[in-house]
């Protein structure tokens, strides 16, 4: 058992939440549309064909905006393949995930599918296998309300009205070499800056997001991110961020540090940023948006991945439909907390993926849908979080990190609004019980612990599947009491909590 104080303070605010860092990411690939949330043959399939098993748990996730269609599929993807009558609609191959593309989910239908679920949408044009000027034809279909060709077609396809996306990607991981139409930062960065310019004057209103690095890992991170924005300050409001985690070699315990590696991430891109304000002599501010972040078992994709004839382009496979356990969402719920922590400049954020695809909801065809250990952080959070965070600097034991040294045993982040303070907190101990006693005097003697969550398991990898949908859940945390002002609280080792108080 490791003592473990903390005191919550209201001064301590890091900034007002944005709700779009409880964002998701939806994207053609394998079977997170098709056979995910559309499947017209289901029993609860609505008339528009979306599952509406799938809907309900998409609203109980509390996701806000929802980036769409990719991802690596977006570089490819002809985004005038998805609008017009379905039995019109080309049948496309799908080099990045080597799939065939039915398109008959395409803009309308996915914002139809968003309206169901309550959630906006955020767009990315496709900046790898072409350029500004379909860009430009994107934005005057989905935006202008002005009479042209463009939203006269709209119109025609059912929309009167425009969609008025009001957030923007401009390309997907363009540092990546797998990306179709990869191109090194001066270019990438020549491109997005042109392309922005030509946007802004289509619709000044929006907000634009260049791509930053793929992963902290990539040999050209730092120097991607100063060459871009050397470009494309003047003309983006945010640089993006995507990072995956995953236990190696069966080290649990490094695997539970993965959000000090986020943190590091955040920071490094901030101070980037800053850099080129400062060269520039600028006031502005270069947001973040984390539009790629989960835990994604990438060791296993070429184990898991099927190889396929030269004419073999199957409709909706399964692909990296990784099954999460315990471990896994306590190391989830920490990054949501560091996101969070770093609520000044991380504006946006989108869980990496939504169905299916390495993702909080599971669905079988002609089946149930359910939900993985990983939703409930997730559902939890994004329901409880407040108005604003609040750092919680905490004094608690430590354990040995490889890659990061002394890493604190107990990670925290509080939110406050008028109605009360929520807490979220994580023990990434694998042995030491964590014993919270958490000072809240600064809110007065009125307040009340009026719910708690708690996800721990005795067996660490244990996981809901379709033959156990609810093997993993959270409880209350036995024991938990206000007295004094004071939280009195145990989190066995391997947990995550959140805790209101009103």
């Amino acid at each position: 058992m490791t003592i473990t104080r903390a005191r919550i303070d209201p001064r301590a605010e890091i900034a007002d939440i944005d709700r779009r860092v409880f964002g998701g990411f939806v994207e053609h690939l394998g079977r997170h549309i098709y056979d995910g949330i559309f499947e017209p043959g289901h029993e609860t399939a609505d008339a528009d064909g979306f599952r509406a098993d799938v809907v309900a748990l998409v609203r109980e996730l509390g996701v806000s905006t929802i980036r769409y269609p990719g991802g690596n599929f977006v570089s490819g993807y002809r985004w005038e393949d998805g609008v017009g009558p379905k039995d019109q609609r080309p049948r496309r191959l799908d080099l990045a995930w080597h799939a065939t593309e039915t398109n008959q989910v395409g803009l309308h239908e996915f914002q139809d599918w968003l309206d169901k679920v309550g959630s906006d949408l955020m767009l990315a044009v496709n900046l790898g296998t072409r350029g500004t000027a379909e860009a430009l034809d994107l934005l005057e279909y989905a935006n202008t309300s002005v009479a042209t060709t463009r939203t006269a077609e709209r119109a025609a396809n059912g929309r009167p009205a425009p969609f008025a996306v009001k957030m923007w990607g401009l390309g997907n991981e363009m540092d990546g070499p797998w990306q179709l139409g990869h191109r090194n930062a001066d270019d990438y960065g020549k491109l997005a800056s042109r392309t922005a310019k030509g946007m802004r004057q289509l619709d000044p209103s929006i907000e634009l997001v260049v791509c930053g690095s793929s992963g902290r890992s990539m040999p050209t991170f730092g120097s991607w991110e100063r060459t871009v924005l050397e470009h494309t300050f003047d003309d983006v409001d945010f640089i993006s961020c995507h990072a995956y985690y995953q236990e190696r070699d069966g080290d649990a315990q490094e695997f539970l540090a993965s959000a000090v590696d986020m943190s590091k991430f955040i920071e490094s891109v901030v101070e980037t940023a800053d850099h080129v304000a400062a060269v520039k002599k600028s006031d502005k501010r270069i947001m973040l948006s984390f539009d790629e972040w989960n835990v994604w078992y990438l060791s296993k994709w070429d184990e898991q991945a099927v190889t396929y004839g030269p004419d073999e382009w199957p409709v909706a496979p399964r692909q990296l439909e990784d099954q999460y356990h315990a471990l896994d969402a306590v190391v989830f719920g920490d990054l949501l907390i560091t996101l969070l922590q770093h609520a000044d400049r991380v504006r946006s954020a989108s869980l990496a993926q939504l169905v299916n695809v390495i993702a909080p909801i599971m669905t079988e065809p002609g089946g149930i849908a359910w939900r993985q250990t990983t939703f409930f952080p997730f559902s939890i959070t994004s329901r409880l979080a407040g108005e604003r965070a609040i750092r919680v600097p905490v004094d608690t034991g430590t354990f040995a990190s490889a890659q990061f040294g002394e890493v604190p045993n107990v990670n925290a982040v509080a939110t406050v609004d008028d109605g009360g303070v929520s807490l979220f907190v994580v023990n990434r101990s694998t042995t030491d019980a964590a014993d919270l006693r958490i000072d809240l005097s600064a809110f007065g003697e009125d307040l009340a612990l009026v719910e708690s969550h708690l996800l721990h398991e005795d067996d660490p990898y244990a996981a809901n599947t379709l033959a156990d949908p609810e093997r993993v859940g959270v409880r209350p945390i036995d024991g938990a009491t206000l007295e004094a002002s004071t939280l009195t609280a145990v989190l066995p080792p391997v947990s995550w909590a959140a805790l209101r108080f009103a």
